[in-house]
């Protein structure tokens, strides 16, 4: 489309913050020289002007972590290339643990830190005081320092990638103002100024605290929050060495960054104030709140019992101003999943620290087509309209804040704006003792508590949990009678119209049924042939498809099937006209059976076949699949018949000893039965010949997404292969954890659990093909070693019997 413009850039920056700057910095670095960058003020004035800009590298995921490094690298080099002073002191980072549930979570953080390559050093109470002076050691359990962390002047910081930009050719234009955004399609044509009107191929959203309201210009939705975060600085009072490391005490809230002669305290008090729902004003500008004094004081307090000093030492001035939180508190980058050409860099509630990494994995999404490294946890297709609704956004962005310090349980669950999208059996299985979750704002359940047993998620990073016992008695039924499990948050898309089978046989590696009435476990690959998506095609009719995948990944399927379908097939989300109920165990297809004059027998309704069948008064269509290990069958039922038919189930069941299962059963079911995870087990740094998934590829087919890369993987055979581990008894595993063979780190844990039926605990992992058939390794956990065997990659059913009875 051809719109009158007053001149044209190719790429498009909006924003002038530490983030777009980099962006812009990196574009340059690639070669790319048509970039404009337009700032409606001056560089740094939205929230880079009052960060306080501490580094730290340590992330929970490895990738996260490498982005971190990344930034850290260009913090290195950039002040010797542009000749601007950045300030940054490479002094290291001081963390505390001030209980023992912390210095449990430090350890873990530390274990990951050793399979990520990050040095980190675990220190006493004396050896911590001894690099920082000034803290007392009462209560402190233990320390982690990390010598490559710091900290940095983010306005010298923003100004220097702006110098280095400018000289590789990008253009800087403050004192701009866009005031909306012209689409045409799927593309965002051109911006229009408050200076004229600007046409682009690229449009990237660094709008920091205005990311929100720029993508609503495009009607993009995007889930970044904005709330109140405050931090003071002392008197000029204190003798400070030149190398006094940053301090963190999460336990008491606070943070602290060295200054001249004082300190830069702050911290993530809960209660924090949410800001105009996400949307200030385009006229905000370098501004900051009044201070709000009584919530200064829930960190301040803490933070002068851990420094004596501070009660010496007055308050010079106190920073009250907006920053930008997500919905989850993690950043949000990628490619806007409503337009082909609008990239997002934005939601970075620590952009200082993340802004020279985040710059480069953009650059490279918008280059290379992929931001170099797998990026689910920051990816903007993790969200969707429901997060970015205004009243929910703001309420989980203020949890987010409030959580930044709190210990960070493993699997833990968010608790605001719930509950919110629920099944018709919501309400029924809560009364039958379930314990909810949530994902994608779906309540399901997780675990069942037995009458007089606590309801609430009691968890633990090295004993077991609470729902410890639930869970184990829920996998007894699923392995030897019956159960039920709601399904419902399953995200399902219609695939219609001429040519929808052959579209998404180019779209699958795997071969599509090509009559209805069956379906097909598959992976979706890129042109490098690695993992998209991980989920199940259903030929329910002639050119009628179901496309299931997982409950978070709906935006991020959708939006890849969407972008290759030819004219004529569409996709339409129908996730919320059906619930999904999964019937399995060895005794479900007796169950089934006996409410349904269907034939169930296996000769009329094998292992992946998918029928319509009648169920009590009801119909749904039965598709013979799961991701337990068991005789099993997916219901699909419009939701006004979901409730009559999980009744009738369950009292035809009965006489079996059926039960309901929830997610944590599923989640042990799955280690027994090697079933992956996507995001965690399978990537896109992961093709499907080295996670053991080649049986899903069919080269047979003349053409598909990633055919021409999966041939040459194949050919030349994986470097790496997953396999499966085990250890004997319970073992507290998370994911993350090094393997470790002959004294060296030879790979980590993608996922861990613990298989109740088997009695062990289990963990998926990544090896050179060069360990060969080594059998023997160890796995450290919380600084202990444990014996870990590399046994059969499947363990229960590995001929899939019970699966295909």
């Amino acid at each position: 489309m051809s719109i009158p413009v007053d001149r044209h850039a190719r790429i498009v920056i909006i924003g002038g913050g530490a983030i777009g700057c980099s962006v812009a910095y990196a574009l340059s670095r690639k070669g790319e020289r048509d970039v404009l960058l337009l700032e409606k003020r001056q560089l740094t004035e939205g929230c880079t002007w009052h960060a306080a800009g501490l580094v730290g590298q340590l992330r929970g995921k490895r990738n996260l972590t490498r982005l971190m490094q990344a930034s850290v690298a260009v913090f290195d080099r950039l002040a010797a290339e542009t000749g601007n002073a950045i300030q940054w002191h490479k002094v290291g980072s001081l963390r505390l643990a001030s209980s023992p549930d912390r210095w449990s979570e430090v350890r873990r953080s530390m274990t990951q830190a050793k399979s990520f390559g990050v040095e980190c050093d675990a220190l006493s109470a004396e050896a911590a005081k001894a690099l920082f002076p000034f803290i007392t050691t009462d209560g402190i359990e233990g320390a982690a320092y990390i010598a490559g962390d710091g900290y940095v002047d983010p306005y010298g910081l923003t100004q220097a990638y702006a110098r280095a930009a400018r000289a590789g050719g990008v253009e800087i234009e403050e004192g701009v103002t866009v005031t909306d955004i012209i689409t045409a399609g799927r593309q965002a044509v051109g911006v229009v100024t408050d200076h004229g009107t600007i046409g682009c191929d690229v449009l990237v959203n660094c709008a920091g605290l205005w990311a929100k309201r720029v993508g609503e210009m495009a009607g993009v939705a995007i889930a970044a929050g904005v709330v109140e975060h405050q931090y003071f600085l002392t008197e000029k009072t204190l003798d400070l060495p030149d190398n006094l490391t940053t301090l963190r005490d999460p336990d008491r809230n606070f943070y602290l960054k060295p200054d001249t002669g004082s300190f830069a305290i702050g911290g993530w008090e809960e209660g924090t104030r949410g800001c105009w729902r996400g949307l200030p004003p385009l006229e905000f500008g370098r501004e900051l709140f009044d201070a709000n004094y009584d919530r200064l004081a829930l960190f301040a307090s803490l933070a002068a019992k851990r420094l004596p000093v501070l009660d010496e030492t007055g308050i010079q001035t106190v920073i009250n101003g907006p920053i930008p939180v997500s919905a989850d508190g993690e950043p949000i980058m990628g490619k806007a999943p409503e337009l082909d050409n609008f990239y997002l860099a934005c939601g970075f509630t620590a952009g200082i620290a993340a802004s020279g990494g985040a710059g480069e994995a953009l650059a490279n999404w918008i280059v290379e087509g992929d931001p170099g490294m797998d990026l689910w946890q920051f990816d903007v297709r993790r969200f969707g309209p429901v997060q970015a609704q205004g009243r929910y956004l703001e309420e989980r962005a203020i949890e987010a804040y409030g959580a930044y310090y709190k210990i960070h349980w493993p699997n833990e669950e968010q608790h605001s704006a719930r509950p919110l999208r629920r099944s018709p059996l919501h309400d029924r299985l809560t009364a039958m003792g379930a314990v909810n979750g949530q994902k994608f704002g779906w309540e399901r359940p997780n675990w069942f508590a037995a009458p007089g047993e606590d309801r609430h998620d009691v968890p633990s990073f090295e004993g077991k949990p609470n729902w410890f016992g639930a869970v184990a008695r829920e996998v007894e039924a699923i392995r030897n009678r019956v159960a039920l499990i709601d399904q419902t948050s399953f995200v399902k898309f219609e695939v219609t119209g001429p040519g929808a089978q052959a579209a998404l046989d180019r779209i699958a590696a795997n071969k599509v049924p090509e009559a209805p009435g069956s379906a097909v476990y598959t992976q979706l690959c890129n042109a490098r042939g690695t993992i998209e998506a991980d989920l199940t095609i259903v030929h329910a009719g002639p050119e009628h498809f179901l496309v299931v995948t997982g409950s978070g990944f709906g935006i991020r399927d959708g939006a890849w099937i969407r972008a290759q379908l030819p004219p004529g097939v569409q996709i339409r989300d129908v996730t919320g006209q059906y619930a999904t109920i999964n019937i399995c165990g060895p005794k479900a297809r007796e169950v089934l059976q006996s409410v349904s004059d269907s034939d169930l027998s296996n000769a009329a309704h094998p292992f992946l076949a998918a029928r319509e069948i009648e169920i009590g008064w009801a119909r749904a269509l039965a598709v013979r699949i799961g991701y337990v290990g068991e005789l099993g069958y997916e219901l699909y039922i419009p939701q006004e018949f979901a409730a009559h038919v999980y009744e009738t189930l369950w009292a035809a069941g009965e006489p079996y000893g059926i039960a309901n299962a929830g997610y944590r059963a599923i989640e042990s079911c799955r280690f027994e039965k090697g079933y992956l995870y996507w995001s965690g087990d399978i990537t896109p740094d992961t093709n499907p010949y080295e996670a053991g998934l080649g049986f899903a590829v069919d080269l047979g087919k003349p053409e598909f997404s990633g055919r021409e890369a999966l041939a040459a993987l194949k050919a030349a055979g994986p470097s790496r292969r997953l396999v499966t581990f085990t250890l004997e008894g319970f073992v507290p595993l998370h994911g993350g954890e090094p393997v470790i063979a002959d004294g060296k780190v030879v790979g980590s844990l993608s996922s861990a659990g613990f298989g109740h039926h088997l009695g062990k605990s289990i963990g998926f992992g990544y090896l050179p093909v060069t360990q060969g058939d080594r059998r023997d390794f160890v796995i450290e956990a919380f600084g202990r070693a444990y014996a870990a065997t590399r046994g059969p990659r499947v363990l229960y059913d590995a001929k899939m019997e019970r699966l295909k009875a």
